[in-house]
């Protein structure tokens, strides 16, 4: 049985793990992948969608609903603010999701992908990104996605 899934997947030895290259590069290890930085980042991304997704609902309200009363209420001065606060805060979570995404999926980019998770945190930031909890998380990521390299591996004997 072990020789007819070899002779289908040469790759695979006979436990089952992978021996081969894939497209250059070699199988990493749970070692080598910036795991701490990719998951604040993507609890950031979601912390900070989820906050924006709650507030696109407070320019929507009818002229008599509750003290903020949607656009026609306290706030009306500032409708305009009450869209574009939402939509910077969307347009950050979703590069932040996209970027935690890389980091993990992509770590000999790992930088790049930090500088970008890091700046638009800081972005949700001056926003109040998710009441501030989801871009502290996201700067934290971001910064430990630039610190990060990857574990030297040890010569077998």
């Amino acid at each position: 049985m072990a020789s007819r899934i070899e002779s289908h997947f040469p790759s695979l030895n006979a436990a089952g793990s992978s021996t081969a290259d894939s497209g250059g590069m070699s199988i990493r290890s749970a070692n080598d992948l910036p795991t701490a930085p990719f998951v604040l980042s993507l609890i950031a991304g979601l912390l900070i969608l989820a906050g924006s997704a709650m507030m696109t609902t407070f320019p929507i309200g009818t002229r008599y609903y509750g003290m903020m009363g949607g656009y026609y209420g306290m706030m009306q001065g500032f409708g305009g603010w009450l869209y574009g606060h939402p939509a910077v805060g969307l347009i950050s979570g979703t590069v932040i999701l996209v970027g935690a995404t890389m980091i993990y999926t992509r770590p000999g980019n790992v930088s790049t992908w930090g500088l970008l998770v890091l700046i638009f945190s800081m972005i949700s930031f001056l926003w109040m990104g998710s009441f501030f909890l989801g871009a502290i998380l996201g700067i934290t990521g971001g910064v430990l996605a630039l610190a990060w390299r990857p574990q030297a591996r040890q010569a077998g004997p």
